[in-house]
């Protein structure tokens, strides 16, 4: 390695786009290994690849003179923009998906170049041997981290409607087709609810929820007329259509998203209406699961949020 760094050219513009070019290659190599290979979407591909972006090219670049730390962020932000193309260019990422890894990227890819600003400035002389050890340190995170079991979470949306308990009940069942969806969120290539429809009645009953992506089969598990229905989730479509040149079926929208479970509870209030609380139990093998917790949690409340007032709307509709 310490070879390699004194091999690079003299000439500026050369040293900087062969940093950027040899960056961008471990980078992507590196991708690959931990998605196709370990499968895994954690901490190795979302903070210590952006890191690697954010030091490796600042000390290959400042190996042979003095950067200042804008030279420094500047190299690692462009690797980490060539990083961008090339995902999207081989089909391996869509754009939703590489905005909502924006923000945690960016950040670890500027800190990232201050650590090889900080090497290049003062410890010149152990450059080759961080580069190796960030090199090492991506695979074998994502090795580890692979087998670490996923919490579950619960998201709780409410309504008040302006209906009794058993004309909510029906409208919660099973409901007609949505209008068109007006929120941001679900013009990006987000899933989304259509209608739900239902074969049987009480507990074993399956319920359709299907979403523009396919169908979740609920079987349902608490029946209780009017307060509750409870079901878990027997299969469930694709989380969203990824935004691409490319046909993408990238491995995070198989299995890294899983709804387990759902619930509708209705509470009779004093004044008449109805309470309706609307409850999703879902994991995700996406890491650091505090950051992409924030993602899911907000898209399924959006769900929710669809739904409820679906449901409230055609619920009032009926008793006025």
């Amino acid at each position: 390695m310490n070879s390699l760094v004194q091999k690079l050219p003299d000439n500026d513009n050369k040293r900087k786009w062969i940093a950027v070019g040899i960056t961008f290659t471990i980078s992507i190599l590196l991708t690959l290994l931990g998605i196709y290979f370990y499968r895994d979407y954690g901490i190795a591909l979302f903070i210590l690849t952006p890191f690697f972006m954010g030091a490796c090219p600042a000390i290959l670049y400042g190996s042979k003179k003095q950067i200042s730390k804008m030279e420094a962020w500047k190299i690692a932000f462009t690797s980490l923009c060539v990083f961008t193309l090339g995902l999207l260019f081989f089909a391996i990422e869509g754009l939703i998906c590489i905005a909502m890894a924006a923000p945690i990227a960016i950040l670890f890819n500027w800190i990232g170049s201050l650590i090889g600003y900080f090497i290049v400035s003062k410890r010149a002389n152990t450059s080759a041997v961080v580069i190796l050890v960030l090199f090492g340190a991506i695979p074998t995170t994502a090795f580890i981290e692979k087998d670490v079991k996923p919490e579950l979470t619960s998201v709780v949306t409410s309504i008040e409607i302006e209906a009794d308990l058993a004309t909510v009940w029906k409208n919660v069942v099973e409901f007609p087709e949505l209008d068109k969806p007006n929120e941001f969120i679900f013009k990006t290539g987000i899933a989304y609810p259509i209608n739900a429809k239902i074969e049987g009645k009480g507990v074993g009953a399956i319920r359709y929820c299907n979403f523009t992506t396919g169908s979740f089969v609920e079987p349902i598990t608490v029946w209780n007329f009017p307060n509750l229905l409870a079901f878990d989730v027997l299969e469930q479509p694709a989380p969203m259509k990824e935004v691409s040149f490319w046909d993408i079926d990238a491995p995070h929208l198989h299995d890294y998203f899983v709804s387990k479970k759902g619930q509708f509870k209705l509470t009779k209030l004093p004044n008449g209406n109805t309470l309706l609380e609307g409850t999703t139990w879902y994991y995700h093998n996406i890491k650091p699961a505090a950051y992409w917790k924030g993602w899911s949690s907000y898209i399924v409340h959006k769900i929710h949020e669809r739904v409820l007032n679906h449901i409230k709307h055609n619920s009032e509709d009926v008793v006025r």
